[in-house]
């Protein structure tokens, strides 16, 4: 057995000797007086000292015990002369002892209350304390122990704060206003373990108040969070790094997207340099030819540098340049961009504009790069083809009165229907060279400008790519979704 538990037996052994001892002088006092005073309800004193170590029930016993030797002693020792005041003196002291021992019974079954409820909070692993208004803590439960580490010996009397090394973002005085006020508070706690350890819990205050409505004590509760906060912070930490990784991925979209797109124009200047020198070459040199070859190396050059200033701005969100321009003069350009590549590989070209599309308006250089990418993809999609006439057909037209149609139609080897709905997908590509980006930033732009770009089947063989814009008339009525 231990020294603690030891200690409160011998304690109880005692006391009930001592309880025992005293019952036994009152007696004989009692016994033994001639003054008619009620010696009997010294009795009392018997009692409350045996409600401090028995039962309920026994408290009861020796209630009655002493009522007992009350009635007991006046029998062995009557008053030589009974009167109504020695009887009074006897009924006073019968009668407080009962309403002692009463009492003592009420308060010893109060008490036995009060410890289950405080046995049950034990039970739960939360800490839970209560405290006085000078934040000296009064209770201090199993759970409290448990999280803290400061046995209920050291907590008890403490103040909480201080013990705790509380701290929190909101300060402890608008923390006290707010539960004077609204008597209940919750929120974010840092402590300090016994070892030094911090620990984070979510807090609940609640104000207790006496009888005259004064504040009283405080009971909180909390709950341990500190797992959660790391990993909320891992979480928050990892997004970070997502959001530089994404920052990358966009640096390489970018230099993808330059890639793709100043390819073409270089091609055509290096196509040019090649037949300048040619015609220089001739006998005797066709200067003319010279002439026009360099007109187009300089023309693309400055198309490629508008397409790195165009993709730029893109992808730093800048809205479009603005501008009124002919559609089929547009295309007629693109087409003559792309004419060499339609030779080389064979692909015969209608033309099919309709004369009554009026202006249209946006950023003339950005949807032309979408036609020529439209035009680039549908020639690569029929090099494989060699049992059908490869046939590229470029038309314009309406939509509807306020939406002008461009369209490309080729006779290739289509697309499979369950790539559809990954098509206009960054980075993905159905080519074996392909970077899959062209589909993605042409979407982008068309939608910029209040357009749509769509795909469906052509009939019997290849794919259509379809893109919509506003009319004049239509965009001016809308500008700002040309610049969203």
């Amino acid at each position: 057995m231990t020294d603690e538990r030891r200690s409160p037996r011998k304690t109880a052994v005692t006391l009930a000797i001592a309880t025992a001892v005293l019952a036994a002088l009152i007696f004989i006092a009692d016994v033994v007086t001639v003054l008619d005073i009620a010696v009997a309800t010294l009795y009392v004193i018997v009692v409350l000292l045996a409600a401090r170590f028995c039962k309920p029930r026994s408290v009861v016993l020796v209630g009655l015990g002493c009522v007992t030797l009350t009635i007991l002693s006046w029998a062995v020792a009557p008053p030589a002369r009974p009167n109504v005041e020695a009887l009074s003196n006897e009924c006073i002291s019968i009668v407080t002892i009962g309403l002692v021992t009463v009492l003592a019974f009420r308060a010893q079954q109060a008490e036995s209350t009060l410890r289950s409820q405080a046995s049950l909070l034990d039970l739960t692993h939360d800490p839970i304390f209560s405290r006085d208004m000078n934040g000296k803590i009064l209770y201090w439960n199993c759970g409290a122990e448990e999280l803290y580490g400061f046995k209920r010996a050291e907590a008890l009397g403490a103040v909480a704060h201080a013990l705790l090394q509380t701290t929190s973002v909101t300060p402890i005085e608008q923390i006290m206003a707010r539960l004077l006020r609204e008597g209940r508070w919750e929120g974010e706690l840092a402590n300090r373990k016994a070892d030094g350890t911090p620990v984070v819990v979510t807090s609940r205050w609640s104000l207790q108040r006496n009888n005259a409505g004064h504040p009283a004590l405080i009971l909180e509760t909390n709950n341990d969070i500190s797992e959660r906060k790391r990993m909320e912070d891992a979480l928050q930490e990892a997004q970070s790094d997502l959001a530089r990784l994404n920052r990358v991925l966009v640096v390489g979209e970018m230099t993808a997207s330059i890639a793709h797109e100043v390819n073409q124009p270089i091609t055509a200047v290096v196509t040019n340099a090649i037949a300048g020198l040619r015609w220089i070459d001739a006998q005797p040199p066709v200067l003319e030819e010279v002439r026009q070859a360099l007109e187009r190396i300089e023309k693309d050059g400055s198309r490629a540098g508008e397409v790195v200033s165009r993709v730029r701005e893109l992808v730093k969100k800048v809205p479009p340049r603005i501008e009124h321009w002919d559609l089929n003069e547009a295309v007629g350009e693109v087409v003559a961009l792309t004419r060499p590549d339609l030779l080389r590989n064979g692909v015969v070209l209608h033309n099919d504009l309709a004369d009554n599309i009026r202006l249209v308006k946006g950023d003339r250089v950005q949807l032309q790069q979408v036609l020529m990418n439209l035009i680039v993809n549908a020639i690569e999609a029929m090099t494989g083809v060699h049992d059908r006439p490869r046939e590229l057909t470029i038309s314009t037209g309406r939509a509807d009165p306020d939406i002008a149609m461009v369209e490309v139609r080729d006779t290739g080897t289509g697309i499979d229907p369950g790539h559809l709905d990954r098509l206009f997908n960054s980075f993905y590509t159905t080519k074996a060279e392909g970077m899959g980006m062209g589909l993605a930033i042409s979407r982008t732009i068309v939608e910029a400008h209040g357009g749509a770009l769509e795909t469906v089947p052509n009939e019997p063989h290849g794919a259509v790519f379809r893109f919509t814009l506003p009319t004049r008339e239509n965009a001016q009525a809308s500008p700002e979704a040309l610049r969203s």
